[in-house]
C-alpha cells in the first residue's frame, strides 16, 4: 500500500519540512468537505447574499444589493476552512458584481474589496475567483470518497443550474482520483537515490492508469452540462480582468478600499491551469512547456509579465501551501534525467517504456481537454445565443470586436485558447519522444506482471 500523504516525508531536499503538511490525504483537496456556511452569524449578510446570487444575477440587481452591504471585518474568522469559505463567498460576490450587469463594472466596492484582500492575503491567493474558489473549496459530497463523481455537487454557482455544478465537480473528482497517486510519485522520486528502477516503473504504470481514469472523467462532461448553457450562462462569470479590454475592462478592475485608497488590478480568471495536481504531474514527468511561438526554439514561454512563463504565473493563483509544495518538488531529483541515463537492460527498458506510456497518457488527457474545449467553446461561439440578452458576454465580445478566428479565442485565464492548449499537449507528447526507441515487447511483458490497482 502506498504511504499516506499526511505521514510521508521525502529526504534529500533543501527544505526538510514534511511535504504532507502542505497538502492532505486527498491531495490538493481539503481533508474534509468544505464548510457549507460560516459558523459565526456575524457573516450572515455575506451568506444570505450568496444564497440569492443566481436570482440577483438573473434580475441584474446584484450591484444594488452590494451597494447596501456593510464592510465586515475578517478578525472573527478562525479555522483555515473558515478562511477558505470566506474566500469562496467573496470571490463569487466579486465576480457577480463585476459581470452581473449589461456591461462589466470596473470598480469593486469596499464592502467586497477590503475583506477579499485580507482573506486572499491570508491564503496566499490573488483576490479573484481561482480554481480553488470554484472547485477545491466549493463542493459537497454524499460520501467520503471525493472521487465518486455522482456523489458530488457544487455548493454554489452563478447560474443556479445543474450544468454549472457538474462542470465544477468534474474537476473535483479529477483532483481526488489524481491525488491518490501523489505519495507513489513522491516515493518514485525518492527511489532515484537508491537506483530502484522497479519502484519508479511501477509508479509510472499506475500513473498511466490514473491518466486514463482522468480522461474518462472529463469525457463525462456531456452527461449533465449543456455546451450552450456553459458558454452563455457560466463562462462569462469565470472571467478575470486581464486581457479583457474587448469585454469592457481596458484597465482591469479598480479594487476600491475606501477613503480614497485602492488599486487597479489585472488578474486572470479561473482556469484548470491553476490545478496544482496537473503541475505536479508535469514536474514528475519533467514536462517543460514552451509558448506556441517558440516551438522548435530554446526560448521560454514568455506569455506573462516579468520573468514568469504562464505555468509559473499560474502557481501564483494557487493556495500558498500548494505553491510551496510544488516549489519543493521542483528542487528534487529529476526522474526524466534518470530515465534518459538508464543503461541498456531489460529492467531499464521497462522503466523507459513506462515513462513513455505515462507521458502519452498525459498527452491523451490533454487532447481530451482540447476536444471538450472544442465542444463547449469553439462550436458554441459560432452559434446564436439561445438565451438572448443585452448583457456583454465575455466570449462573444472578443469575437465581435476583433473578428477573431477560432485560434484566437481567449480563455478565462486570458490566454489564446487553442494554441495554448495544443502547445501544452505537444510538449507532453514530446517529453516521451526524448527516450530512445525501445523493444516494447520486453518492457511491457515485465511491467504487466507488476501492475497494482490504484
Amino acid at each position: 500500500m502506498a504511504a499516506r500523504i499526511g505521514s510521508y516525508h521525502i529526504s534529500g531536499i533543501d527544505d526538510s519540512r514534511d511535504l504532507g503538511s502542505l497538502i492532505t490525504e486527498n491531495g490538493f483537496l481539503p481533508a474534509e468537505q468544505p464548510l457549507k456556511r460560516l459558523p459565526d452569524t456575524y457573516y450572515e449578510p455575506w451568506e444570505c447574499l450568496l444564497d440569492e446570487l443566481p436570482k440577483l444575477l438573473r434580475e441584474k440587481t446584484i450591484r444594488d444589493v452590494v451597494s447596501g452591504l456593510n464592510t465586515l471585518t475578517t478578525t472573527r474568522l478562525n479555522a483555515q476552512n473558515e478562511w477558505q469559505r470566506a474566500y469562496v463567498i467573496l470571490c463569487y460576490l466579486a465576480h457577480g458584481h463585476i459581470w452581473g450587469g449589461n456591461t462589466p463594472s470596473e470598480v469593486l466596492p469596499p464592502a467586497i474589496t477590503v475583506p477579499l484582500l485580507q482573506v486572499s492575503d491570508h491564503l496566499g491567493l490573488p483576490p479573484v475567483a481561482t480554481f480553488a474558489a470554484n472547485n477545491l473549496w466549493n463542493f459537497r459530497s454524499t460520501s467520503n470518497d471525493f472521487a465518486d463523481l455522482d456523489s458530488l455537487k457544487a455548493l454554489h454557482t452563478f447560474s443556479g443550474t445543474d450544468d454549472e455544478s457538474w462542470f465544477y465537480v468534474i474537476s473535483v473528482a479529477v483532483e481526488a482520483v489524481g491525488g491518490r497517486l501523489v505519495p507513489d510519485m513522491l516515493q518514485a522520486i525518492d527511489s532515484i537515490k537508491h537506483n530502484d528502477h522497479e519502484t519508479i516503473t511501477l509508479a509510472f504504470t499506475k500513473l498511466t492508469v490514473c491518466f486514463q481514469q482522468l480522461t474518462g472523467l472529463i469525457d463525462r462532461m456531456s452527461e449533465k452540462c449543456d455546451p450552450m448553457v456553459f458558454y452563455h450562462k457560466l463562462r462569462p462569470f469565470l472571467a478575470g480582468s486581464k486581457n479583457m479590454a474587448a469585454a469592457g475592462l481596458p484597465n482591469g478592475v479598480f479594487y476600491d478600499e475606501g477613503d480614497g485608497k485602492g488599486q487597479w488590478r489585472e488578474l486572470r480568471g479561473g482556469s484548470n491551469a491553476q490545478s496544482s495536481l496537473i503541475q505536479f504531474f508535469d514536474l514528475v514527468l519533467g514536462i517543460n512547456h514552451t509558448a506556441p511561438q517558440h516551438k522548435g526554439k530554446a526560448a521560454p514561454a514568455k506569455v506573462s509579465a516579468g520573468d514568469l512563463n504562464f505555468f509559473d504565473e499560474m502557481r501564483m493563483y494557487m493556495p500558498g501551501p500548494h505553491r510551496e509544495f510544488l516549489e519543493s518538488v521542483a528542487r528534487m531529483d529529476k526522474i526524466k534525467d534518470y530515465v534518459n541515463s538508464a543503461p541498456a537492460s531489460p529492467g531499464c527498458q521497462q522503466l523507459q517504456q513506462s515513462y513513455q506510456d505515462a507521458t502519452k497518457a498525459c498527452g491523451d488527457f490533454r487532447q481530451a481537454h482540447i476536444n471538450m474545449v472544442t465542444r463547449y467553446i469553439i462550436i458554441p461561439s459560432k452559434k446564436p445565443n439561445p438565451f438572448s440578452t443585452s448583457a456583454i458576454n465575455l466570449a462573444t465580445a472578443s469575437l465581435d470586436s476583433n473578428k477573431t478566428t477560432q485560434k484566437e479565442l481567449t480563455g478565462t485565464g486570458g490566454t489564446n485558447l487553442i494554441p495554448f492548449l495544443r502547445s501544452a499537449r505537444d510538449d507532453t507528447y514530446g517529453a516521451g519522444l526524448t527516450v530512445a526507441p525501445l523493444d516494447t515487447s520486453i518492457a511491457k511483458a515485465g511491467t504487466a506482471r507488476k501492475v497494482l490497482a490504484i
